[in-house]
């Protein structure tokens, strides 16, 4: 490991301090992360948003450097610390480069971390290593078209069992990183007749005869974040590529979703302290009738209400990612656990709507320019409001909680 993958792995032991802030170890980790972020990736921004271009070289970088493994044990590759830790990182990230923190997310949590906690030794050994280092990107397929919400209900991928191999057919649809993955988590249905309760998990290879990239996809926000619909036409998975048992693969899903909740919010409040820094060095440098039009006292409103929506931002997502810190495998989908991650990202997604309006309207015309980093952050809202479950999702969640017996 190099320098800071050292002072990052030497943090790892550091007392939790409290579940709202940062201890001295963790605020470390974020400086350095937005030191990175801001002279390695905010390069990248402008033209991953324009041209939805993939860096080639951002994923080898990160993994060098100790930002893939978080949470993996040590002899995987990975750096043996906490999912408190990981949202850190997609917070520094996310400041500077939201479209790859998005892809951070989809290989580090999604895949890497799912099949850490629910593979076995030699699937841990065959694919963990290459993912940590980044030189492997990773992805989950999950959604496929005409289900959305009802993931597992709508699910039609089959998985038949043939001899050492099983037969996937089916597609998946808005899967990140999916055009340029090596690596995919891939869901599918190996008991029709159970319903949501014949699901199972596989590792999928890009190679593995039968899959393809059908379509690349054009997004409105988020666009260096690369996405894409999956096709599956007879293709062959070894049956050693089976996570977990035969039909037990919703656990694996509700507990992945769970931690991917608690760690959206993180990318939210990077996006979030970024747009109040931009309105605010906007508002002293724009001047109107002679002055700056942070003299203005509308604009000190709307900048003030920034402030205390970023800062309860803050404390909730430090919050929740402290109470998901020890969530057990397969223990995700239930409890207050379940209900706290759905209401992270919502208020988060929610919040972030709030204050990224207000820094339009700081913004004035020159934010209603496409090339403008703040227009760039703007259109990234709708997805944090409908990915990892859309915002009515959440809501039924947390009420299901709330009125259980």
């Amino acid at each position: 490991m190099n320098g800071m993958s050292q002072e990052i792995s030497a943090s790892a032991g550091a007392a939790a301090g409290s579940a709202y802030e940062l201890t001295k170890d963790q605020q470390e980790i974020l400086d350095q992360v937005d030191r990175f972020g801001k002279n390695e990736l905010y390069p990248l921004a402008d033209r991953m948003d324009k041209e939805e271009w993939w860096p080639d070289s951002a994923f080898p970088r990160m993994g060098e450097l100790g930002y893939f493994g978080v949470t993996v044990d040590e002899k995987y590759g990975g750096m043996n610390m906490d999912l408190m830790t990981s949202g850190v990182i997609a917070q520094g990230i996310s400041r500077w480069n939201h479209a790859l923190a998005l892809s951070w997310i989809a290989h580090e949590n999604l895949c890497l971390n799912n099949i850490y906690r629910n593979a076995n030794d030699a699937q841990r050994e065959k694919y963990l290593p290459d993912l940590c280092k980044g030189t492997k990107i990773g992805a989950l397929g999950l959604t496929e078209p005409g289900a959305g919400s009802d993931a597992l209900g709508s699910m039609r991928t089959t998985a038949r069992r043939d001899g050492d191999h099983y037969i996937l057919n089916g597609s998946k649809i808005f899967i990140t990183n999916g055009p340029v993955a090596d690596t995919l988590l891939v869901y599918a249905k190996t008991n029709p007749d159970l319903g949501a309760k014949g699901i199972s998990a596989f590792i999928i290879e890009k190679d593995f005869p039968g899959f393809s990239v059908a379509q690349k996809l054009e997004k409105m926000g988020f666009r260096g974040s690369t996405t894409a619909i999956l096709s599956f036409d007879d293709c062959k998975v070894p049956v050693e590529n089976l996570v977990g048992k035969e039909n037990q693969g919703v656990a694996i899903v509700m507990s992945g979703l769970d931690l991917e909740r608690s760690i959206v919010s993180p990318i939210c409040l990077g996006i979030a302290e970024r747009a109040l820094d931009l309105s605010i060095d906007y508002a002293k440098t724009r001047e109107q009738f002679g002055q700056p039009i942070s003299n203005f006292q509308m604009v000190k409103s709307m900048v003030a209400e920034m402030y205390v929506w970023v800062e309860s931002m803050r404390t909730m997502t430090y919050r929740v990612l402290s109470a998901a810190n020890e969530l057990e495998v397969g223990g995700g989908g239930r409890g207050e656990i379940h209900a706290l991650t759905a209401a992270s990202v919502m208020y988060a997604a929610e919040t972030l709507n709030k204050i990224l309006n207000h820094a339009m309207q700081i913004h004035g015309g020159s934010g209603y320019i496409w090339e403008s980093e703040i227009n760039r952050l703007y259109r990234s809202i709708k997805l944090l409001e409908i990915g990892a479950g859309t915002t009515e999702v959440r809501k039924l969640i947390i009420a299901d909680y709330l009125f259980r017996d």
